[in-house]
């Protein structure tokens, strides 16, 4: 399973993700980030296939995908 990690405070909000993603997954918050955007936010992290197509596009190296490890 993908997990995707969105730091809060190194996005702003560009929105860049939101268009790319397959699963329709992403969204923006309901709130600022410690720098006064608002910031993008994983709806269902089970929905997640780890396309990687968010990382890729991320001008702010936000996004990170691991492959959580099945115990």
């Amino acid at each position: 399973m993908a997990v995707v990690k969105i730091d809060k405070n190194k996005c702003k909000g560009c929105g860049l993700c939101l268009g790319v993603c397959p699963q329709n997954n992403l969204e923006s918050a309901d709130e600022e980030n410690a720098k006064g955007f608002i910031y993008v936010k994983v709806k269902a992290p089970s929905k997640c296939t780890g396309c990687g197509l968010c990382y890729l596009i991320c001008p702010d190296t936000a996004i990170e995908i691991y492959e959580e490890e099945k115990r």
